[in-house]
Order: C-alpha cells, then sequence, then structure tokens
C-alpha cells in the first residue's frame, strides 16, 4: 500500500512535469523550474524564497504648501541565495520630472522636480547622492559590505518632494486635498525568475511589490483628518473624544455612520486642537502604502461580516466631497462588495482588517484603498467601486508582477465586475455593460497589436496593453468556468489562491494550479487562450438532417476556445437553445460538428456567443431552404 502510494505520487509529478512542458516557456522561467523555486504541480517549489523588508517612515504634509517632507528606515531581509552587492531602489515619483520616460505628454501641472534625496545612510554610512543624475524611477545603490544570503541590511533615508498639482494616481486633488502614492523610496523586487525589478514606471503601466511590514507616521495641522491603509494606531490622540467614538462604532455597525458630516467640519473641532497632529497607521505583509489628507472632506464608515466562520468583520469607510452624491453611497455600496466577494466569488474573506474609498480622480487601487472620481451616475460608481475593490485579490492578497503580466489582476478584476454586476443589476445589463466597456473596442478593431497573445509582457505592450490586460483574459476565466463549472472552477481558482497568496506567482503557476486543482490537464486551454493570436469568430457553415437531429458545422475562423449556444427556431414557431461549452474545442479547434437531437423540423439555427462577442455575426446564421 505504501509504496504503491509512492509510485502514484511519482507518477502524477511526472505527468505534471509533462504538462508543463506543452506550453511555451521563456527560459527564464524555465530556469526558476530547473532551480526548484516554481513547481510542475503548481505550488511554490520547496527552493522558494522572496525578500521582506520593514519601513518605518514618517512624513510630514503641511497644506497648502506642496513640499512633502519624509524620513524612513528600511531594514531588508535578503532571503534569496544570492549574494547581493547592489540595491535597486525604487523612486516612482521620479515620473514627475521634465524628461523622464513616459507613455503620454506632461502638462505644466504635472512637473516636479521628483524625489530629492537629501540623506542616504547604509547601515550607518552615508552615502553619496546626486540628485540630478538619479533621475529615472530606479536607481542602482552599492552597499558598502555584499548582502549575505539569509543577512539584512538597514537604510536611513530623508528624502523631500512637491505634490503634483495635476493628479492622476496621486497628487493635489484640491488645495488642501492630497492623495500621496508611491510617495516612499523603496527596495524593488527582487525574485527567482528575474533577479531585480528594473522595469520603468512611465505613468502608464502597474506595479511590483514585496510583502512588507509598514509603520507609518502622518503629520498634518489640525483640523486635517488622514485616511491611509492599514489600522490607525492612535485614534484617541488624534481625534476629539466624540469622533473617535463614532469611529469605533462603525467597527460593528451595518448602518453608515457620518464619523465627520459637513456641519461637523465647519466647526473645525473634530481633531485635537494641536498645531500638528501625527497620525500612525501600521500593516503588516503588505505591498505598499497609501494616504489620502483633507480639512473639508466627509467622513462615512460602517462595516460588514467577511468571514462567516469567525465573525470577522471589515471596516468599509469613504472620504468625499459632500457634493458628490455617488459618494454618499460609496460605504453601502462597499459593504455589499466586501461581503459578495467574501461569500461568491472569490469567494475568499476579504483578507484586510478595511477598506477606504477616497474621492480622486484615478480610479485606482490600493491596499486597503481605491482613489475613484466622482460620477454623477450612481451606478457606474458603483461598477468602478467594485473593479477596484476585486483587486484586492489581485494583486494585494496574491503578489502579482503587473508589470509584466497585467492580466493576472486587471483580468480577474474585469471578471469579479461582471460577476458581482450581475448580482446588482441582472444578467442583462452586467452583460451590456461588459460588452460594451470591456469587449467591444478589441472585437472590431483588426490592428496587429489587439490580437498579439495574451502572454506578451505587459511592459512590451502599448497599442494592444487594455485588451491583453482586462476584456480578453477576463473571458479566458469566464470560459474556463464555463468549461468546468463554477464548483470544480472555484476549486481549482482556490488552489491557485491557497498555492500563492502571500507570494509572486507569475502565468505559469496559474496554469499549474488551475490544471492541479481541477484535476484536468488544460494546457490545451490555456495555449489556446494565452499564447495565440486568435480573437472570436464562428462561421455556422451548414446544418444537415440526420438520424435523431440535425447536424451542425462550425468553422473556428478566429480560433478561439469560446462556449456557444445554438438557437434554434421550429418550423412551428417555437425555439429552443442548446449549450456548448468550450470542451467541444478541445480536439480540434478550428472544425467541429455538433449533432442536436429533435424530431421537430427546424427552419433557422444561430449561433449566440453572448459576452463573447463575434468579429462578424453574418456568417452565424442558417436558414432552412
Amino acid at each position: 500500500m505504501f509504496k504503491s502510494i509512492i509510485l502514484s505520487a511519482f507518477s502524477c509529478f511526472i505527468l505534471l512535469q509533462v504538462q508543463a512542458q506543452n506550453l511555451y516557456m521563456p527560459r527564464d522561467i524555465q530556469q526558476a523550474f530547473k532551480k526548484e523555486t516554481r513547481s510542475p504541480d503548481g505550488k511554490p517549489g520547496k527552493n522558494y524564497w522572496q525578500n521582506h523588508g520593514r519601513y518605518t517612515i514618517s512624513i510630514t504634509a503641511l497644506p497648502p504648501d506642496r513640499n512633502i517632507k519624509g524620513t524612513e528606515q528600511i531594514i531588508y531581509f535578503n532571503n534569496s541565495p544570492d549574494t547581493l552587492k547592489r540595491l535597486n531602489m525604487k523612486l516612482i515619483l521620479n515620473i514627475h520630472r521634465p524628461g523622464a520616460a513616459r507613455f503620454g505628454n506632461a502638462g505644466a501641472d504635472y512637473l516636479t522636480p521628483g524625489v530629492q534625496i537629501d540623506t542616504f545612510l547604509v547601515n550607518g554610512t552615508k552615502k553619496n547622492w546626486d540628485n540630478e543624475a538619479a533621475s529615472a524611477t530606479n536607481q542602482m545603490v552599492a552597499l558598502t559590505q555584499p548582502l549575505l544570503p539569509h543577512d539584512s541590511v538597514k537604510l536611513n533615508i530623508s528624502w523631500h518632494f512637491q505634490v503634483s498639482k495635476q493628479s492622476g494616481r496621486e497628487g493635489m486633488i484640491d488645495s488642501t486635498t492630497y492623495y500621496l502614492a508611491y510617495f516612499y523610496p523603496r527596495v524593488s523586487v527582487y525574485d527567482d525568475y528575474n533577479g531585480w525589478d528594473t522595469l520603468p514606471f512611465l505613468d502608464a503601466q502597474e506595479f511590483y511589490n514585496d510583502f512588507n511590514d509598514y509603520t507609518l507616521h502622518i503629520t498634518v495641522p489640525k483640523n486635517y483628518i488622514v485616511w491611509a491603509t492599514g489600522t490607525l494606531q492612535n485614534p484617541g490622540q488624534v481625534l476629539q473624544p466624540e469622533y473617535a467614538k463614532r469611529l469605533e462604532q462603525s467597527f460593528t455597525s451595518d448602518s453608515t455612520i457620518h464619523i465627520a458630516s459637513t456641519e461637523d467640519l465647519a466647526k473645525k473641532s473634530i481633531t485635537a486642537q494641536n498645531d500638528l497632529n501625527t497620525w500612525t497607521w501600521k500593516a503588516d505583509n503588505i505591498s505598499d502604502m497609501a494616504v489620502g489628507l483633507s480639512d473639508h472632506y466627509d467622513w462615512d464608515a460602517a462595516s460588514t461580516i467577511v468571514d462567516d466562520a469567525t465573525q470577522r468583520r471589515a471596516s468599509m469607510q469613504s472620504a468625499f466631497a459632500d457634493s458628490s452624491n455617488d459618494f454618499h453611497h460609496a460605504v453601502q455600496a462597499g459593504r455589499n462588495s466586501l461581503s459578495w466577494l467574501s461569500h461568491n466569488w472569490p469567494g475568499v474573506p476579504y483578507p484586510f482588517p478595511k477598506m477606504t474609498s477616497f474621492q480622486g480622480f484615478a480610479d485606482m487601487e490600493y491596499p486597503m484603498m481605491v482613489n475613484d472620481s466622482h460620477f454623477a451616475d450612481v451606478r457606474f460608481a458603483q461598477f468602478v467601486q467594485d473593479h477596484e475593490i476585486a483587486h484586492t485579490y489581485f494583486p494585494f492578497y496574491m503578489g502579482i508582477n503587473e508589470s509584466r503580466y497585467a492580466f493576472m489582476d486587471e483580468g480577474w478584476a474585469t471578471t469579479f465586475e461582471l460577476l458581482i454586476g450581475t448580482s446588482e443589476v441582472g444578467k442583462e445589463k452586467a452583460e451590456n455593460l461588459y460588452k460594451q466597456f470591456r469587449i467591444n473596442r478589441w472585437i472590431h478593431d483588426a490592428s496587429t497589436v489587439e490580437d498579439l497573445p495574451i502572454i506578451t509582457p505587459s511592459s512590451e505592450q502599448r497599442g494592444g496593453y487594455g485588451n491583453n490586460s482586462y476584456g480578453k483574459p477576463s473571458l479566458s476565466y469566464l470560459a474556463l468556468k464555463n468549461m468546468l463549472g463554477d464548483e470544480l472552477f472555484k476549486k481549482a481558482l482556490h488552489t491557485y489562491m491557497d498555492n500563492w497568496h502571500g507570494k509572486h506567482p507569475i502565468p505559469w503557476d496559474y496554469f499549474n494550479s488551475m490544471s492541479a486543482g481541477s484535476g484536468k490537464n488544460l494546457n490545451w486551454f490555456f495555449n489556446n487562450w494565452f499564447f495565440t493570436n486568435y480573437y472570436i469568430d464562428l462561421n455556422l457553415q451548414k446544418a444537415e438532417k440526420v438520424k435523431g437531429g440535425y447536424s451542425f458545422s462550425i468553422e473556428n475562423i478566429g480560433g478561439f476556445a469560446i462556449p456557444f449556444s445554438v438557437k434554434l427556431t421550429y418550423a412551428d414557431g417555437s425555439t429552443a437553445s442548446f449549450h456548448q461549452t468550450p470542451s467541444v474545442w478541445q480536439n480540434n479547434q478550428k472544425q467541429i460538428s455538433i449533432t442536436v437531437k429533435t424530431s421537430k423540423a427546424i427552419k433557422s439555427a444561430v449561433l449566440d456567443g453572448g459576452i463573447f462577442m463575434d468579429a462578424d455575426e453574418s456568417n452565424n446564421k442558417w436558414t432552412e431552404k
């Protein structure tokens, strides 16, 4: 019995190795599997490692002064087997410097001097820093002594920067409201397959961060409220008792509590009345910190149960201009998001203590925060907020390398936005918005860049970036859900998430985890969707009367393995629909025949892909002559 178990396990391991080899794998990724930091069963390999930092950051913001001053200590732990002779520092706000490499044009209000390093110490030894030379968003720093495996180095940095007048993902919302993101120097990711992450930011792509422990101190004038990633450590010191009490009550309240209304703000007595107050926030094993501050934003909050087993609640908060009607609904919409995502898709309890929706201009996600625009349409505002909150799981619960593989987070957020939207407004409305907002542009644009394989690194794309990051990968996830069925698909998805939460998965970890979790070799499907130039275009060539029904010949001109329905209109005027999952394409992805059993005569037939929009619908219909 024991011997047979070993042989069975060994056979399974060999089978999975063969499966992994069926998909194209770049040479650097192959090396990770050879070093056994990644495993063909979808799990982190026995030699997997990732580095870690412990950040203590203090910043001072004194609006309307745009100058932000900061100090930080970073203790950086080298868990890799490599000796590091230098560190790569990320200085993302250097994207605001004149002449910085970026995708789009930058107006005068966007430009600033970027990050200005005042002092930089390595284990107490001062390093010379030339702010003029260090103009890029990446800057290599030589260490005074090599950082050995399983050792640490201490960095002490002081710096300053100007808040950009033109707010995007970060910057000035108005003269006394700032959103601060990517505001501190950080050590970039050093990983097992690529080494240092040195991709430039370019102000259009996404991010890749280690999981670090943060203590953040934010000093602001009295009457300024601060919202940030993490848990506020000192509400009793920075808030007057009445407002600290309201905040505490919101942690167990289903109903929205107005912690600070516009009437409260007018009294200018919400915060402690020191000239300056220091708000302290903590978050451990998190990939980033973001901060919002204002002296006139309303503050609403409530909470919801996200884990039935423990009855754990998560706080939902919102900070906004009182005139923005949509944000008056943000807390209850957010409660719905947190609960629905926790209990349905992905069906993993919200992993953090809170979420804050902050009114800005970015429609952008951050750990435990979203920076969303004001919309006149309350429903569309909820749609956007749902999407950004869904990012909690990808890339913040799963440490996705968005810079290279944006489809690993944007594709999932797009998928969840449809699924939660279906529960909110119904299938027809949710799918119509999905098709028009996510699919329509791609499927009707025959440009070469729009049909690049999804696996094409995001860092190498411009024109096709959006479709390869959002709509197309989302369709692949939904097609797989359709093929496996909800129960098995969720089992496979949870296998992937259990394997890689708090770690850095890459596409091949997803592919292998889903195959292992489903118990099926899905490589034919992943090869079809991720490694080809396919699109969606079916051709209903002919229908023939056969014994017991009709046979339909269908050509897959576009190539993607999609689900579809054969919708029939019978001669007597009645109708019927026969659904086909993507599994019909497994043996032949270009040509199939489908037999529909019926005793009735058929007047016409049409292929309907639903959200899987067809590039040319003119050849989707057959009519009896």
